[in-house]
């Protein structure tokens, strides 16, 4: 059975660094799971820099979305295995339902619950060593528009059900790893995207 580290935190507070110190003491075997899209230039070059901070000897899946399916098909049997980011994965998937402003909260939420509902499928059934990344986006002021607020709230959902199974959870800040404790319980019933 797989074991699951979260690691959580704001912009630019050194989860990837940390998550790539972790995965780098624990095995060379290492599947990296990308999940940005290099759609603008500047965009291009944190991947491009972020590429060659890795191992070479690593493999990189560049997953937008499906990560289970992609992950599942690649046939890969790594020791570890680094999603970064959650962040991403969960923006990927909203636009993707929701290409425009004209944004229904409920299929939105359906979809990435849908997403992580087989992430978590696959992560039960592996015997890799998952590392997550994940921005904590709640922290601030409310989105001052539909699909930001959607965006929030269902990035917040998703954290807490990997922080709810999850063996080990960290908070980076300013470069800090802080250990949480993961408190065990599971969220009851349909995911509402309402509140925290």
């Amino acid at each position: 059975m797989a074991t699951l580290t979260l690691l959580l935190g704001g912009a630019r507070s050194g989860k990837s660094r940390f998550a790539q110190e972790l995965a780098r003491a624990q095995s060379d075997k290492v599947v990296y799971i990308a999940t940005s899209q290099p759609l603008d230039a500047e965009m291009k070059q944190r991947v491009e820099k972020h590429r060659n901070e890795r191992p070479a000897q690593w493999i990189t899946l560049e997953l937008p979305h499906s990560v289970a399916q992609g992950y599942r098909e690649s046939g890969l049997k790594p020791a570890v295995v680094l999603l970064d980011c959650l962040t991403l994965l969960v923006s990927n998937v909203l636009l993707a339902v929701c290409p425009t402003e004209d944004i229904d909260a409920d299929i939105a939420l359906s979809a990435v619950n849908s997403e992580l509902e087989a992430l978590l499928e696959v992560i039960s059934n592996d015997t890799a060593h998952w590392i997550i990344v994940s921005n904590e986006v709640g922290l601030g002021l409310v989105p001052p528009y539909p699909l930001g607020r959607v965006y929030r709230d269902a990035l917040g959902i998703a954290n807490q059900r990997l922080a709810a199974v999850a063996d080990e959870v960290y908070l980076l800040v300013a470069g800090i790893p802080l250990p949480l404790h993961p408190y065990r319980y599971q969220l009851k019933g349909k995911p509402d995207g309402i509140g925290g």
